[in-house]
C-alpha cells in the first residue's frame, strides 16, 4: 500500500465516522448550505454546525492551505483524494466561503505574513464571511474603469463611492473591494483593500430580480475610513490582485456546470412527467435523446474540470484557463435548467405552490441567466480564449 492508499484508507474511515448522515443527503435550498459569518446560527441546523466543527478542526475546509493559516496541509494529490472520497459518500461542502474561493488564493499569494494570520484562520474556521466590491454601475465589463475613490489621509484611506451586484453583501461581515487610489494610470491606479460591513459610511440595498430571489446588492461607502494596513499588495497595484482572484472566481462559477449531488432533478422530472416505456426508457425519445446528449457533455466537462484543478494545483494551467472553464459551466448549467423546464412539463411553471417548492424549478431557471453575465460576461470570456488560448488576430 503506498502512503496515498493508506492516506486514502484513513480519510474514508475518519468520514464514515465523522460526517453526519444529513450532510450526505442533497442540498434542497440555501438554508441547506453553511456560509459562516458572525450571524451564522448552529443552533438552527445541529449536524450542519457539528459538520463545519469537526472538518474545521483538521483543517478540512481549506485542505490544500498551509497549517500556519488554519488549513489541512494537504499535498494536491491527498487533497483530490479527499473531494473524491467525499463525492463518494455524497457529503456537502462543510463551507461555502468567497474568502475560500477567492479571497483565501489572493490573501496567500500577495498577503503580508500578517494579514494571512489575521485573515485566513478566520476564513478557515467560518468566523467571517465575505462579500465582493469590484462591479459599478458604469464599470462591468470594463471593470478597471471603476471610480470609487480612495483618499489618502495618513494612516487610512477615505472610501466613498458605490459597487454593484454585490452577491450577499447585506449578510456579509467584510468586503474586499476595488477603489482608485491614483487617476494618471486606469489599470495602475487601482488598489485592493479589505473593511468590515459594519463600518461607519457602509450601506447595502438588495437588487430585486425576475426570480423574485435576489443574492445581490448596491453597496454604498460614504466617508469609510479604511486602514493602509487593510490594503493587499502595493498601492496602485492592485488590478494584479484582482485579475489574480477573477481566475479563481470565474473557476468557482464553472463548478455551477458539474451540478449538485443526490438524486439527478432531471432525470427524475422527466420520469414524473413522460413516464417510462415497456424496456424501461423514457418514453419521449426526443427528450431522452437530449438528455442524453447533455449527460455526455456533462461528464466530459467534469473530466476537463478534474484536469485543470491538477493543473492549478500543479502552477501548470494556462492563465486564460479559468475563462474557458466558466464559459462552459455557466452555458452547461443554463443548459441542464433548461431541460429540467422542457421535462418538468407544465407543472414546471408552478411559482408558487407548496408541491413545487415555491416555484423552485423555474426560479433556479431564471436565476441561470446571470450565470453567463456574472463574473465576466460570457462574450468577454469568449474573447480572452480568442486572444489567450487561440492566438486569434484582433479586429
Amino acid at each position: 500500500m503506498t502512503d496515498l492508499d493508506a492516506f486514502r484508507a484513513d480519510t474514508r474511515a475518519w468520514l464514515a465516522a465523522n460526517c453526519p448522515a444529513e450532510m450526505r443527503a442533497p442540498v434542497r435550498s440555501d438554508a441547506d448550505v453553511c456560509w459562516g459569518g458572525r450571524r451564522y446560527d448552529p443552533s438552527a441546523n445541529p449536524a450542519q454546525a457539528r459538520w463545519l466543527t469537526v472538518m474545521g478542526e483538521r483543517g478540512w475546509t481549506v485542505p490544500d492551505w498551509p497549517t500556519a493559516y488554519g488549513g489541512g496541509g494537504l499535498s494536491a494529490a491527498e487533497a483530490k483524494v479527499l473531494r473524491e472520497e467525499m463525492a463518494a459518500i455524497r457529503a456537502r461542502n462543510p463551507l461555502n466561503s468567497f474568502g475560500i474561493s477567492m479571497l483565501g488564493p489572493a490573501l496567500l499569494k500577495y498577503g503580508t505574513d500578517e494579514q494571512k494570520r489575521e485573515h485566513l484562520p478566520k476564513i478557515a474556521r467560518g468566523e467571517i464571511r465575505w462579500c465582493q466590491g469590484y462591479s459599478e454601475p458604469n464599470a462591468g465589463s470594463d471593470l478597471a474603469g471603476l471610480s470609487a475613490s480612495a483618499e489618502d489621509a495618513g494612516d487610512h484611506y477615505v472610501v466613498s463611492g458605490q459597487k454593484v451586484w454585490t452577491s450577499y453583501a447585506d449578510k456579509a461581515d467584510w468586503i474586499f473591494c476595488l477603489v482608485r487610489t491614483s487617476k494618471e494610470s486606469k489599470q495602475g491606479g487601482i488598489s485592493f483593500v479589505l473593511f468590515d460591513m459594519a463600518s461607519e459610511g457602509v450601506s447595502t440595498r438588495p437588487i430585486l430580480l425576475i426570480s423574485g430571489y435576489s443574492p445581490f446588492c448596491e453597496t454604498f461607502m460614504d466617508k469609510v475610513r479604511v486602514p493602509k494596513a487593510n490594503r493587499i499588495h502595493d498601492e496602485n497595484k492592485g488590478w494584479t490582485v484582482a485579475k489574480y482572484l477573477l481566475g479563481h472566481e470565474r473557476e468557482m462559477i464553472s463548478g455551477m456546470g458539474l451540478g449538485g449531488q443526490g438524486e439527478n432533478p432531471l432525470v427524475a422530472g422527466a420520469i414524473a412527467t413522460v413516464g417510462l416505456d415497456a424496456d424501461g426508457r423514457l418514453a419521449d425519445p426526443l427528450l431522452r435523446a437530449q438528455i442524453a446528449t447533455f449527460e455526455v457533455r456533462a461528464r466530459a466537462f467534469r473530466a476537463m474540470s478534474e484536469r485543470f484543478i491538477d493543473q492549478l494545483k500543479a502552477g501548470q494551467a494556462h492563465p486564460a484557463q479559468p475563462s474557458m472553464m466558466k464559459y462552459y459551466g455557466t452555458e452547461l448549467n443554463k443548459s441542464r435548467h433548461e431541460l429540467i423546464m422542457a421535462a418538468g412539463g407544465s407543472d414546471a411553471l408552478e411559482w408558487e405552490s407548496e408541491r413545487s417548492g415555491t416555484g423552485a424549478a423555474p426560479r433556479a431557471w431564471l436565476r441561470t441567466k446571470a450565470n453567463s453575465i456574472e463574473g465576466g460576461t460570457s462574450e468577454v470570456q469568449l474573447n480572452i480564449i480568442a486572444k489567450h488560448i487561440l492566438a486569434l488576430p484582433g479586429a
